[in-house]
């Protein structure tokens, strides 16, 4: 009886989880931009200091619970070495959001060439998917304009997914 309840409990009350990676070079913006989404969308939650925040070495995971869903953000360290772990979460993720910097343009053919390793993986095959550029408000960064026709360049293997700006 007791498990028949307990059930039922977890049925009527139980969040339906959905994990989000989110992917990109290292100083993209990544754990920012979770900072930014967990103050948004989390009533009371005091955000880190924008200037206090450091790159990821592993895993910063962030939570936001919102109308019966509870939505786990992966954010995974964007350093060369750190990159080669990302696949090991693929399976379980529901969703991805790869951080471009957009204001590092230097980098940008080091980000694609990353986002296409990372794209090309079975196991992420009709996973939804944001590409973000990142630092639209630093002068002089990429607007969606400029990035998206890179990143848009294996557009075979995106699929129905698409490119946006974020200042942050």
């Amino acid at each position: 009886m007791y498990h028949l309840l307990s059930g039922f409990y977890k049925y009527l009350f139980q969040l339906d989880e959905y994990y989000v990676l989110i992917l990109g070079l290292d100083n993209a913006g990544k754990s920012t931009y979770l900072e930014a989404a967990k103050t948004h969308f989390t009533k009371n939650y005091k955000a880190l200091n924008p200037n206090k925040i450091t790159s990821t070495v592993g895993l910063n995971i962030g939570v936001i619970e919102t109308d019966g869903c509870s939505l786990n953000f992966w954010d995974l360290g964007g350093q060369e070495e750190l990159q080669s772990l990302w696949d090991k979460y693929y399976a379980e993720s529901h969703a991805v959001i790869y951080v471009v910097d957009a204001f590092a343009r230097d980098r940008i053919e080091e980000s694609k060439a990353v986002f296409d390793k990372m794209i090309a993986s079975e196991l992420l095959k009709g996973i939804p998917l944001l590409v973000l550029a990142n630092k639209q408000d630093l002068q002089d960064s990429m607007g969606v304009r400029e990035v998206k026709p890179i990143f848009n360049q294996n557009a075979h293997l995106i699929g129905q997914r698409d490119c946006m700006g974020w200042c942050g």
